[in-house]
């Protein structure tokens, strides 16, 4: 396997991603972690948790955490309320990533990623990605992967891995996560054990574990779309199955049995993370995959929240897309998102440019004259200024 410079970030991700392929109940399972546990300074699993600090640490200054205070406290309120007495153990980073993950490392360190944020319909949603990451944390599904490589003889890939998460840093191509993700087969044993777990999380909390099951669902509909569907970094450690949603729904049954009302929690999730909703919804067009995106935007639109927004960046989507009657479709979309009082001011903006292109000179000038209007103090203003003149 030829690393090179692998960045600190994937590999982190990788390794808190994985599960092995030990069975709980297996000579190789272990006891679960206990809450304020940390390994004797001389066993191999210290050695893995000074190595995963030192790479927290590089991902605390990224530059790619987010450090929206309400949504951090949110986000981190939801993993203590399902951790319990491990909370004091874990520490929680938001990570501006456009892509659908969360993972924790064998020393307490979350990541959730703020794909994942954006797919999310409300709290009981995220809280299952989550607890089930928790689950593969409090079994030490890392550790076992660890042994298992051992085992193999194949400490080299580890010491590969050990060596770029401790002197790289954090961009780095998404397409060697994906390859490092195809390097190890993840047992659905171990898929099933933090499902179980995780669900047992949820319902002590209180969720709906209806939601996990719908969740998934959704991410297999966007696999399907995806051009690439190799490049969706949760598929490359997490199978997705139809029998995994089964298993959900069946697991859900079980836990919803008693007809007790169960934590949605749609207003407080949509509340906490709307802020960031359009920077979110930016960074998923930068990938260029249209199709994907479009499935996102579609269940997004079947919430009904935040429609000015939704419509502008469906227009976005249309006119990055530039396929043949898409700039029409583009137009039709920016002129919804102004039917709705949220709409962003740039939807005149966009609207204005794609009538110059179309020769429209009246509209156009309207277009963009009332983005100045609204937006006095825009950055692009004299580009703006100059766009107008040059139509008088």
């Amino acid at each position: 396997m030829r690393l090179g410079k692998t960045s600190a970030l994937l590999v982190l991700t990788f390794l808190m991603c994985v599960s092995c392929a030990t069975p709980r109940g297996s000579p190789g399972a272990l006891p679960d972690i206990k809450p304020g546990q940390r390994p004797p300074l001389e066993s191999e699993e210290a050695g893995l948790w000074m190595m995963m600090d030192r790479v927290a640490e590089r991902l605390r200054t990224s530059g790619r955490v987010i450090t929206d205070a309400n949504l951090n406290m949110y986000v981190r309120g939801i993993v203590c309320k399902l951790a319990g007495e491990y909370c004091p153990d874990i520490r929680v980073y938001v990570v501006r990533t456009p892509h659908f993950n969360a993972s924790m490392a064998p020393n307490g360190t979350m990541q959730v990623w703020t794909g994942l944020i954006l797919r999310a319909e409300n709290e009981a949603q995220l809280a299952y990605v989550l607890g089930h990451e928790l689950g593969h944390y409090l079994r030490r599904h890392t550790l076992q992967l660890w042994r298992d490589i051992r085992a193999k003889g194949d400490f080299l890939a580890f010491f590969q891995l050990a060596t770029a998460a401790a002197g790289f840093g954090y961009v780095g191509p998404i397409a060697e996560l994906i390859t490092l993700g195809s390097i190890y087969q993840f047992s659905r044993d171990n898929e099933r054990e933090a499902d179980e777990l995780g669900f047992e999380l949820m319902a002590k909390a209180g969720y709906d574990s209806r939601e996990a099951s719908r969740i998934w669902e959704a991410l297999i509909k966007e696999q399907k779309a995806a051009k690439d569907p190799e490049k969706i970094i949760f598929f490359s450690t997490h199978p997705s199955t139809e029998e995994r949603v089964e298993t959900l729904k069946q697991l859900a049954d079980k836990a919803t049995a008693g007809g007790v009302d169960r934590i949605v929690g749609k207003e407080r999730f949509l509340a906490a993370t709307w802020p960031l909703r359009a920077d979110l919804l930016r960074d998923e067009l930068r990938q260029r995959d249209f199709a994907r995106t479009q499935v996102v935007l579609d269940r997004l639109f079947e919430s009904g929240v935040g429609l000015g927004v939704l419509h502008f960046y469906q227009g976005e989507l249309f006119r990055l897309r530039a396929g043949e009657g898409d700039e029409k479709k583009a137009i039709a979309s920016y002129q919804k998102a102004l039917e709705f009082h949220d709409a962003p001011a740039e939807t005149h903006r966009a609207m204005g440019f794609l009538f110059v292109r179309a020769g429209d000179k009246a509209q156009a000038r309207n277009s963009l004259e009332r983005y100045l209007t609204i937006r006095p103090d825009a950055d692009d203003r004299d580009m703006i200024k100059a766009h107008l003149q040059e139509m008088q």
